[in-house]
């Protein structure tokens, strides 16, 4: 009896082969992106001066129009980072970690306009700073 060699994926990569943690590198440029268009909107939301946002709130820095602005250019760097993540690079990953912290400490002080909501998209940051950090470096193959 002689044995059966297969052919059929002798060079296709199992799953015991992808890099450790590619999962959360994807999950980061998913949400980057996805974090990038709410912000984007809500920049855009807040510099037409929308009925949604808390009336009369107070502010750290300056007023709602200028965390607007400040929300939408933070949302417009996200979106090409995200890419770059995608891409491979490891510039686009550290860009992608400094913009994620921006980002949050930006929700915090973005607070007294939509409480909820930014504590929601400050959450998403934590997520995506992890998966970034933990496992952005050079895959290391499991």
């Amino acid at each position: 009896m002689t044995q059966q060699e297969t052919y059929a994926g002798a060079s296709r990569p199992t799953y015991g082969d992808e890099a450790a943690g590619g999962g959360w590198i994807t999950f980061a440029g998913v949400m980057i992106v996805m974090v990038a268009i709410l912000n984007i909107i809500d920049g855009i939301a807040a510099v037409s001066k929308s009925s949604f946002f808390i009336n009369d709130a107070k502010y750290i820095l300056s007023d709602l129009k200028t965390w607007g602005w400040i929300v939408l250019l933070i949302g417009v760097v996200q979106l090409f980072v995200a890419f770059g993540i995608w891409a491979g690079s490891n510039v686009a990953r550290w860009a992608g970690i400094v913009i994620v912290s921006v980002n949050a400490i930006a929700q915090l002080l973005f607070i007294p306009a939509y409480p909820f909501w930014a504590l929601a998209i400050f959450s998403l940051d934590i997520l995506v700073l992890y998966g970034l950090a933990a496992y952005g470096g050079r895959p290391n193959l499991a």
